[in-house]
C-alpha cells in the first residue's frame, strides 16, 4: 500500500503554485473529514508560526526545549540521576532512562512507514534542524511522553513535573515549524502505549491494568439464584414453632399433661 504523503513537500508546492498561476485561483480543497482535518492542521501550525510570540526569549527557551529533547537526552539524564540518588530503585530507573532512546527507534520504524515529509510554509522557514526529513510521528513527542510515563511509574509523586516538561517539548515542535499539529498528537499517544507498557518500572504496566478492569467487569455482572430441586421446604421454616405448623414443633415436645397426670388424680381420689 502506497503511502499518501510520498510526494515530496516541494513537489506538491509546485504542483500548487503551477496549478493557481495556470488557472488564476486557488486549487480545490480536498472534501470530506480527511480534509476539514487536513486544513485545520495547517491552520494551527501557520498560527504558530505567525501569531504566537516570537520574539528572542521566547523562541530561545523553546529552541532550547527541542535541543533537551533531541534523541530523548534529557529523558536518559534524568534517569540516571534517578538511579544515582534512588540506590533501592536504580534498576527501575535505568529501565526509564532507556525509555525514552528507544521509543525514539520505534518512532523511527513509524516514520518509514508513513513516510510524510515535514511541513513547510513560504516565508516561514523551520527554526531548527533535523536528522530526518520525515515527520509523522514527532519522535520528541513519543519519546518525551513514553519516558514521562515510565518515570512516573517508578516514583508517581514526579508525575506532574515530568508530564510538564514532556508537555512543552511536545509543544516546541509546530511552534518551531518542525512538525504538524497531528505528528505531536500521534507521537504522544504512541510515547504513553509505550511508557505504559514498559516492564520492570515498580507499577503494573498498562497490559495489566487493562486486564484487571476487565476481570472487575466480569466478576461485577449479577447472578441468579438457583431454584431449590430437592422438594425440601425452605430454610426458615424447619425450625419454626408451633405457629408454623411443622414437624420440628411437635416432635421433641413433652406430651400433655392429661397422659399421666389427670390418671394419678383420678386413680387417687376418693370416690363420691
Amino acid at each position: 500500500m502506497r503511502s499518501p504523503w510520498k510526494k515530496t513537500e516541494p513537489q506538491r508546492r509546485i504542483d500548487w503554485l503551477l496549478a493557481r498561476r495556470l488557472t488564476g485561483r486557488t486549487p480545490a480543497r480536498k472534501p470530506g473529514v480527511l480534509g476539514a482535518l487536513g486544513r485545520a492542521d495547517q491552520a494551527v501550525l501557520r498560527f504558530l508560526r505567525t501569531k504566537a510570540p516570537h520574539d528572542p526569549a521566547t523562541e530561545g527557551v523553546v529552541k532550547g526545549l527541542g535541543l533537551i529533547g533531541e534523541h530523548a537526552a534529557v529523558w536518559a539524564l534524568i534517569g540516571i540521576g534517578g538511579a544515582m540518588g534512588d540506590p533501592e530503585r536504580r534498576q527501575r530507573w535505568l529501565i526509564g532512562a532507556a525509555t525514552g532512546p528507544a521509543a525514539v527507534v520505534a518512532n523511527y520504524g513509524v516514520k518509514l512507514a508513513f513516510g510524510r515529509p515535514r511541513p513547510i510554509l513560504e516565508d516561514h522557514p523551520p527554526l531548527a534542524r533535523a536528522p530526518s526529513k520525515l515527520s509523522f510521528p514527532s519522535a520528541h513527542s513519543t519519546s518525551s511522553m513514553a519516558a514521562a510515563t515510565a518515570f512516573s511509574r517508578v516514583e508517581p509523586r514526579t508525575r506532574v513535573p515530568l508530564y510538564a516538561l514532556a508537555t512543552a517539548i511536545c509543544a516546541s515542535r509546530p511552534y518551531l515549524g518542525m512538525h504538524y499539529p497531528s505528528d505531536v498528537i500521534a507521537g504522544a499517544a504512541l510515547g504513553l502505549l509505550i511508557g505504559g507498557f514498559v516492564p520492570g518500572v515498580g507499577e503494573r504496566t498498562l497490559e495489566e491494568r487493562m486486564a484487571d478492569f476487565v476481570a472487575d467487569l466480569s466478576h461485577d455482572e449479577p447472578t441468579a439464584a438457583a431454584p431449590a430441586t430437592d422438594g425440601s421446604a425452605p430454610a426458615s421454616t424447619e425450625g419454626s414453632g408451633p405457629a408454623s405448623g411443622g414437624p420440628a414443633a411437635t416432635e421433641g415436645s413433652d406430651p400433655p399433661a392429661t397422659d399421666g397426670s389427670t390418671t394419678e388424680s383420678v386413680e387417687g381420689s376418693d370416690p363420691t
